[in-house]
């Protein structure tokens, strides 16, 4: 009697297992982030609240693109995985998910995504997820990410795109309030990205991937993610200034949330200069924190 009571909660913990290998793949935390910049252009684009049927079809849209993207960048580095202590126990070099079921699992969420958003938004949408999607898992993971020091700033084009999809969802067109918040999203990321890449500098550079951390000295590495920073700070002010419907709350939060950037990032190239621990993922910490409050920022000032 006991085995047999036993036996649902033991199939429970499996499901529960399976399932939270599929969730996996798709780096949750990372599409979360993703997905922190498309509300606020999409609030941009309607200048105010889009409808709720909108907005969940094009952030599920957009969290099944960002999935499928991702899934296709674990069954391909699968094998440069198994040779990083920060990625081994992800589910394919870990065995909990095959290669095979992986792949179908990406295409699955990649025509999940694409049908959504071509049924509930606009055509402009749709066609940028599609690209968003071939330019990360194709163009970034299969041909640049291994050959060139400067994969993190093609990586960085789908990073950003959210924004873009966001906007496009709500107007079917484009405009330069979005495309100034797609640079803000874009310079963003190099500080962002290159501190997490230094702080696992020896994983990459056992796997032999070529990011700015491993071919290049740290220093190098701090200076380059200032001037992003800079870049960050200077295309947020921008966008203040070009954006109708954001106003004064918007620049001077916006400001002064870019000039914390800049900072922390020449904070962190000074350590590295001055030889004391250079503790890299504080930047990357305060990257999330930026952008988050950005995002806030942003929905505050469209919506009062």
């Amino acid at each position: 009697m006991t085995a047999l009571s036993e036996r649902p909660a033991v199939s429970a913990r499996r499901l529960s297992g399976v399932v939270g290998a599929y969730v996996a793949l798709t780096k949750p935390k990372l599409v979360e982030l993703l997905l922190v910049t498309t509300l606020p252009a999409m609030m941009m684009a309607a200048d105010g609240w889009p409808s709720w049927r909108l907005v969940g079809a094009t952030m599920v849209g957009g969290m099944f693109a960002a999935g499928a993207a991702n899934t296709f960048n674990c069954w391909y580095d699968r094998d440069i995985d198994r040779l990083m202590s920060r990625t081994r126990n992800r589910p394919i070099p870990s065995g909990a998910v095959s290669p095979r079921a992986a792949l179908v699992f990406g295409v699955v969420l990649a025509a999940a995504s694409l049908t959504l958003l071509w049924l509930a938004t606009t055509p402009l949408a749709t066609a940028l997820a599609a690209v968003a999607i071939l330019a990360y898992s194709v163009v970034y993971t299969m041909v640049l990410k291994r050959r060139t020091r400067h994969n993190t700033v093609f990586g960085a084009f789908p990073g950003a795109a959210p924004v873009l999809i966001g906007w496009a969802a709500v107007t079917g067109s484009l405009d330069w309030p979005a495309v100034a918040f797609f640079a803000v999203v874009f310079c963003w990321q190099m500080p962002h990205f290159w501190a997490l890449a230094s702080r696992y500098r020896e994983d990459y550079a056992r796997a032999g991937v070529p990011m700015l951390s491993v071919v290049a000295g740290p220093a190098s590495v701090g200076r380059q993610s200032v001037a992003w920073a800079w870049a960050t700070l200077g295309a947020t002010l921008l966008m203040g200034s070009i954006t109708p419907v954001l106003g004064w709350a918007f620049a001077i939060g916006g400001g002064l949330l870019g000039a914390w950037y800049v900072a922390e990032s020449h904070q962190w190239l000074d350590r590295i200069r001055n030889g004391v621990p250079d503790r890299p993922m504080r930047l990357f910490s305060v990257s999330i924190t930026h952008m988050t409050l950005l995002s806030i920022a942003i929905a505050i000032d469209v919506l009062v």
